[in-house]
């Protein structure tokens, strides 16, 4: 299998997370049925739909070297969501079999805090008792909303989760993935949102050569001397992502690997959630299987909850990379 270069590795001007790694040949991920030597592909059902997931669209105050799906200031292959859609999509859910009616509700972007509608959305599916979970940099457009948000806190308390992306622990790292001077004001909005006693979390990444432990370890010095109130210990408040590179190679993922790599299907991403987009050009938001594949034709499911209660072929190298073998999950 291939390996995950460090910073020291990675080309000058590079992102610290690049992959040095043999190239994926074309033969792989070809066929939704069958991986490149004729082996039935693993496929995956919808257990129970834990996570519903919506895109609130691409657009990012950020352009980050190795965005998972390439957020930045000028991009808007996904529109914003609006408040009525994400209502639409609730009451859709709401009125499916209780398989399909999610605890948690997430947003992800992109930066959900630029979209215009992000406090109603929040407040809907917080005042219909969901947990709600929202990814953001907390930077300059989540801190335009602070009183809105210490709103959503007084009223709903710990049913709102922040999780804030840190790239790495130190500095020159974070910096080299996100651009200069991202640093200190994502440290100060994590450290307001952690005096507002907000619930809050953060996601990093794994850096080549740095184990688990160390990881957690290092980002729980930086919190304590932050004053940043995050159990690093616990999965669900310090979650550190495999890092992503579709052109690399990386093993398909056979049924017969199920029982090879003592793992679960039911404990695949895709087993326990869906997440909603509206594509450039496209009149309706459609519901896609992965969090990680909103423009793969091939992990659009349909046009509701209902219709993506349907079995997802691995038919990609994140499914193998980032679920299977990487062992991730983007809900808590």
């Amino acid at each position: 299998m291939a390996t995950r270069s460090a910073s020291r590795n990675a080309p000058a001007g590079a992102s610290p997370f690049a992959v040095e790694a043999k190239r994926l040949v074309a033969e792989k991920f070809a066929d939704p049925k069958v991986t490149a030597d004729g082996s039935p592909r693993a496929s995956v059902a919808l257990k129970k739909l834990d996570t519903l997931w919506f895109a609130t669209g691409t657009l990012c105050n950020l352009a980050c070297a190795n965005c998972y799906i390439e957020s930045s200031p000028t991009n808007d292959a996904l529109i914003y969501m609006t408040a009525e859609h994400v209502g639409r999509s609730l009451d859709e859910m709401e009125s499916a079999p209780g398989r399909l009616k999610a605890r948690e509700i997430a947003f992800t972007g992109g930066e959900p805090f630029m979209n215009p509608d992000i406090i109603a959305m929040l407040e809907d599916a917080l005042a219909r008792g969901y947990d709600v979970l929202v990814l953001s940099n907390a930077m300059k457009p989540m801190r335009r909303h602070e009183a809105e948000l210490l709103r959503l806190r007084a009223t709903f308390g710990d049913k709102l989760t922040i999780r804030v992306s840190i790239d790495h622990h130190t500095q020159a790292v974070h910096e080299a993935e996100r651009g200069p001077n991202s640093w200190e004001p994502m440290l100060d909005g994590l450290r307001w949102l952690s005096a507002h006693g907000f619930s809050l979390a953060a996601a990093g990444r794994h850096l080549g050569g740095e184990s688990d432990e160390l990881a957690r370890r290092s980002y729980g010095l930086l919190f304590a001397r932050e004053g940043i109130a995050i159990d690093t210990g616990n999965p669900a408040r310090l979650v550190l992502f495999p890092e992503m590179d579709a052109r690399a190679d990386v093993p398909e993922i056979t049924e017969a690997c199920w029982g090879i790599l003592g793992k679960l299907p039911d404990a695949q991403m895709c087993a326990s959630s869906r997440m909603v987009v509206h594509r450039k050009g496209e009149p309706e938001p459609r519901v896609v299987a992965c969090t990680l594949l909103p423009y793969d034709p091939g992990f659009d499911l349909g046009a509701t909850v209902a219709e993506a209660d349907r079995e997802v072929p691995l038919n990609h190298p994140h499914c193998a990379r980032f679920c299977v073998l990487g062992g991730a999950s983007c809900s808590a």
